[in-house]
């Protein structure tokens, strides 16, 4: 606790003798010690080394498509083969199962029969971003645009004078799909969303913050260089067949993302930050796989659930809503159970089995320090926090005395993490506790999440890592 000392001065013999008079100031009540104080010389390395391998994957990775992807090239260099109804499911056996190219499935199988329970950490893979809207493409002052709506919440003035890349796929009548990915080389073209001028933006001036720019102002500039005789909308439309084979009508059937085309950087001097694109919920998701691809036979199945749709309600049939985690398990039993599975058996997995749902939360902000209750903030570089919502949406306390335990037995620094004057809550844990599972809402603090460029403390990510594989190896 921090003390203001009104006089602390005291004098002997003729004149008054006073004693210290102190304060408590409430809002600054004393957070945990930092994880950067309690690591080893080796741990610092591993520390770093994550990192170097954290930065390198997300970029890799801006969305739920492309981390699929590139999941599965990581994972099968690890020994992870494809799920089939007919794998041999013996102890320490790798699988991975993908849903429809948008959420990924890692398992590890267990000593332990199914029934007994599993393992899960949930993620999602999702993030804010701009999406291109059916038909996109229009002329406006010989310009060609893109007309963008967006996915999840985000601060739109954010989002304009930013270089943006343009990836993800087209899904064409004949069946073929065409892959496309602009802006994350050197080499390739950028695209932007551009501001007025402070010169001519008076009338502009009156909007709020969220209405700086409008959802609908957020159309993204393709080209602008004319030809005689051809509008430069026209150009675009020929430039997409040329280059990739699709037409205008092609574009109602795709899936295309803006996002930044930043790299990762490490931020400060003492370089122990990451500034990056998508670390909701990536930071999460990536420790998950780098945890349960160090698995050799854990007692209970592991299973890392790499989800989409998050960040517009878990909805869809890629989403956390939908009933592929409970199929997967279903399927898993049933491979082990054959003629004799019911669904009495399924329920009783469920039942026992253990979740911790992963995300991000807002870290304290050292300039708005005022918007959190200090004694319940996540801080940066104090470890993973364990959510504590309120109103109903809390872990059970036995439950959170377990992860505790297991937590403080492997000397993972935690803390906790309560939204000021608020209970309120939920990731995809909500929708997994729907089958009854137990589960558990934790995660990092991140600076600027929903934003291009959020930033998060190195050893806060390498910790998560940590209290992960931890929860896989527990034996209780």
């Amino acid at each position: 606790m921090k003390f203001k000392t009104l006089l602390s001065s005291m004098t002997i013999c003729s004149t008054l003798v006073l004693s210290p008079i102190t304060f408590v100031q409430a809002d600054e009540k004393a957070p945990p010690s930092s994880s950067w104080l309690t690591l080893s010389e080796k741990e610092l390395k591993e520390v770093e080394s994550y990192a170097s391998e954290y930065k390198d994957y997300i970029y890799k990775a801006p969305t739920e498509l492309t981390f699929v992807a590139e999941t599965i090239k990581r994972v099968e260099k690890k020994g992870f083969k494809k799920l089939t109804e007919n794998s041999d499911l013996k102890p320490g056996a790798r699988f991975y199962d993908v849903n429809r190219d948008r959420t990924i499935s890692l398992i590890v199988m267990g000593k332990k029969p199914l029934q007994q329970g599993t393992r899960i950490v949930g993620a999602h893979i999702d993030a804010p971003r701009l999406e291109l809207k059916g038909r996109p493409l229009f002329e406006k002052q010989k310009f060609a645009m893109f007309q963008t709506y967006i996915h999840g919440g985000i601060k739109t003035y954010q989002w304009v004078n930013i270089p943006l890349a343009l990836v993800g796929r087209v899904d064409k009548k004949d069946g073929s799909t065409v892959n496309i990915s602009v802006g994350f080389d050197a080499s390739d073209p950028i695209f932007m969303v551009t501001d007025l001028a402070p010169h001519v933006d008076s009338p502009n001036r009156k909007r709020t913050s969220r209405e700086v720019i409008g959802k609908e102002e957020l159309d993204v500039i393709v080209a602008a260089k004319p030809e005689l005789d051809k509008k430069i909308k026209d150009q675009v439309s020929d430039y997409l067949k040329s280059e990739y084979d699709i037409s205008v009508e092609d574009l109602v059937s795709a899936e295309l993302a803006l996002v930044p085309a930043t790299k990762p950087r490490d931020v400060g001097f003492d370089r122990s930050m990451i500034a990056a694109y998508g670390q909701d919920d990536k930071a999460s998701s990536i420790a998950a796989v780098k945890a349960i691809t160090e698995q050799k036979i854990p007692e209970y199945t592991a299973i890392a659930y790499l989800v989409d749709n998050e960040e517009v309600g878990n909805i869809n049939n890629t989403g956390a809503s939908s009933t592929y985690l409970v199929d997967l398990i279903s399927g898993l039993l049933y491979n082990q159970k054959g003629d004799k599975y019911n669904d009495y058996q399924l329920r009783k997995v469920l039942r026992n089995t253990k979740v911790i749902s992963a995300d991000v939360n807002p870290g304290v902000n050292p300039t708005w320090s005022g918007v959190w209750e200090l004694g319940n903030a996540p801080r940066l570089g104090n470890g993973v926090n364990l959510k504590l919502y309120g109103g109903g949406f809390n872990a059970n306390s036995e439950y959170m005395a377990w992860t505790r335990n297991y937590l403080d037995n492997n000397n993972i620094q935690w803390q906790t993490s309560t939204y000021k004057g608020k209970a309120s809550g939920g990731t995809i844990g909500s929708d997994l506790s729907n089958d009854n599972m137990e589960v558990i809402d934790f995660g990092v603090p991140i600076l600027s999440i929903h934003s291009p460029y959020a930033v998060g403390s190195k050893v806060d990510l390498y910790s998560l890592y940590k209290a992960m594989a931890a929860f896989y190896t527990n034996p209780n």
